[in-house]
């Protein structure tokens, strides 16, 4: 009943952000990017990522272990819950005065940009403490309730930039008109988030206890870490184009770069949706004892079979994407077949590095983090100012590479699962005969959103002919026992 239970509420997360997220990165964000052009979008892009790499203040792992420990001991809720919001508030403080420090004093923002980096500062927060409030929900198993709080935020957003773009409100979209958007949405939801979970408690009373914050801090210091590391080598791309290339230059190459990069944060959500769901699942499976060999295999397949035909078919469409998204336009689209290409190790960091967290080998994520971080940053130093943006998309292939195959690597041996040699041979011809499909439908018909749907439907055919994905195991791990 449970597995059955898992695989509805996925659906349900998956058809939500869906039909949501994508509209919102493919179709609202493109086209403030159009108005207000590639610089001015790169400056904003460069400030948003560089809000980002501070975040390790703001939540100093606190979402990931709530996560973690409800799920295991979930009569602690009402304990915990008002004793983290203070903690969470006092990082808060911290968390914007350093970063507004580091960005004034260190990297030079000149005077303009601080009220913008005021802003994001504030809508980190935000989105940080709905991230909080949700691991509470995923924590007790409620993951229809977080589905619907997952994309509230983008709905508010879509309504009320939609009516900038058609001009409803009489005011021109600029960059800061669109990041007050951001934060009307992601406080509406906080707030909406904060009641539902207050109601889920049995006592709320707001504290500050210093033995407690003090145990909370040193146990979540480890995902902190993770957190930190995980952020720098998947969020310094940006900032770097923008810091190494002189003027204008690394500011259009950063805008150019943001266009491809929004394609694969789109399909990462999707991944890490799935992610948080697994979170709460092996957590409370591994502190049961339970054989866990099955449901990774599982969600492997699940999530592979997607990341391997988006990543491959990115290569051949890409032209096409940006045409159709961009309004004819196709610069950087090269960009955007190398990044998509990191799709397929992200997700398969999604399950491994998720389940090493459940299980609590923190230890060797964070060694493994900070050798993506010094990969990341010594190709980027190289490749950036010889290639520009499409350095930085080489050098994040490379890394998230090699990262997804050393968490997989340690996965097997803590683990010691088995040698699927058939897994390995279905993943083998499942690549080849992706790639096989997209040179043959790509110049099928004259319209490439024929070919690419005709490319769907064969490589979804694929995945049960090499038998990547077995329909009998899918049903019987659905079926009520």
């Amino acid at each position: 009943m449970q597995k059955k239970k898992f695989i509805f509420d996925l659906a349900i997360l998956l058809i939500l952000n869906l039909l949501i997220k994508p509209f919102w990165i493919l179709g609202i964000e493109p086209n403030v990017q159009i108005k207000v052009g590639d610089i001015s979008y790169g400056e904003f892009a460069a400030l948003f990522n560089f809000s980002l790499l501070m975040n390790i203040l703001l939540d100093f792992g606190l979402t990931n272990f709530n996560n973690k420990n409800i799920s295991q001991n979930t009569h602690l809720l009402s304990k915990h819950f008002s004793k983290m919001l203070s903690v969470k508030f006092a990082l808060a403080l911290v968390y914007i005065s350093i970063t507004l420090l580091v960005g004034f004093f260190i990297l030079n923002y000149e005077f303009r940009y601080m009220k913008l980096l005021i802003i994001l500062c504030i809508n980190n927060f935000f989105l940080s403490f709905i991230l909080f409030l949700r691991s509470n929900l995923l924590a007790l198993h409620l993951f229809r309730i977080d589905s619907v709080l997952s994309v509230l935020d983008r709905v508010i957003m879509i309504i009320i930039v939609l009516a900038l773009l058609f001009n409803v409100f009489g005011v021109n979209v600029n960059i800061m008109n669109f990041v007050y958007a951001q934060t009307a949405g992601y406080a509406l939801t906080a707030l909406i988030g904060f009641l539902i979970v207050l109601n889920k408690t049995h006592t709320f009373k707001l504290n500050w206890d210093w033995a407690f914050n003090r145990m909370i801090l040193k146990k979540s210091f480890p995902f902190a870490i993770l957190v930190l590391l995980m952020t720098f080598y998947n969020r310094l791309d940006s900032v770097m184009i923008e810091r190494i290339l002189p003027g204008d230059l690394g500011k259009k190459e950063t805008g150019i770069y943001a266009k491809a990069f929004r394609l694969l944060d789109a399909a990462n959500m999707i991944a890490y949706l799935f992610s948080i769901q697994l979170l709460p699942l092996f957590s409370r499976m591994l502190k049961n004892k339970e054989n866990i060999e099955k449901i990774v295999k599982l969600s492997f397949t699940i999530l592979i079979t997607p990341a391997l035909i988006i990543s491959i078919s990115s290569i051949f469409y890409s032209a096409h994407f940006y045409e159709y998204i961009y309004k004819g336009e196709t610069e950087g689209h090269e960009i955007l077949s190398l990044l998509m290409c990191c799709f397929t190790a992200i997700s398969t960091t999604y399950i491994f590095g998720t389940l090493l967290t459940a299980n609590g080998n923190l230890k060797y994520l964070n060694l493994m983090a900070l050798s993506g971080i010094f990969i990341n940053l010594i190709l980027n130093f190289i490749l950036i100012p010889i290639y520009h943006a499409k350095g930085s998309a080489i050098s994040s292939i490379i890394t998230q590479f090699i990262t997804c195959l050393i968490q997989v690597f340690i996965s097997y041996k803590i683990f010691k699962f088995h040698y699927n040699k058939k897994l390995l041979i279905s993943l083998i011809l499942f690549i080849a005969g992706l790639f096989f499909i997209n040179f043959i439908t790509i110049n099928y018909t004259t319209q490439w959103t024929v070919n690419f749907l005709i490319m769907l439907v064969l490589s979804s055919l694929l995945a049960f002919l090499t038998g990547l994905i077995n329909p009998k195991s899918v049903f019987r791990f659905i079926k009520i026992k």
